[in-house]
């Protein structure tokens, strides 16, 4: 085989290397990608199906129930509720009332089975998107 041949076979098969690992970072990056929605865009069929996401809105006064490990209760958007359980320890900061962002799946009774729940950590502080839902699903509830 010419020296020519060799090279080209080299790049070729560096080529192929580059684009099996850009492919594997990709769908690494797909599967971990967990889409914000409201609990207004739930109760609307927005929420991905079969697929985790996260939901965000305010803690429902007096919904906190708790059920030795699990928690549950209801997330707001003050204009649509979504009831959410939880297994595991709650952050410090979680509260009735007060806003949190909770990641998990939709069961096919409509409640939210979360994985992950992220409390904010200053009464001053909101996500933006957060914040904007909170505002565009008060403005749509009024405009009914």
């Amino acid at each position: 085989m010419k020296p020519r041949h060799k090279r080209a076979l080299m790049i070729v098969a560096a080529l192929a290397v580059i684009g099996i690992a850009a492919l594997l970072i990709l769908n690494a990056l797909n599967s971990n990608i967990a889409l914000y929605v409201t609990p207004s865009d739930v109760v609307a069929g927005k929420a991905p199906q079969g697929q985790a996401f996260r939901i965000g809105g305010l803690v429902k006064e007096g919904s906190l129930k708790r059920d030795g490990l699990t928690v549950h209760f209801v997330i707001t958007d003050l204009v649509k509720d979504i009831p959410v359980s939880y297994t595991g320890i709650l952050p410090d900061l979680f509260k009735a009332g007060k806003g949190a962002v909770i990641q998990g799946n939709l069961n096919p009774q409509g409640e939210f089975i979360a994985s992950e729940v992220l409390a904010k950590h200053d009464e001053n502080y909101m996500p933006p998107e957060a914040k904007h839902a909170l505002e565009q699903a008060q403005k749509n509830g009024s405009a009914k």
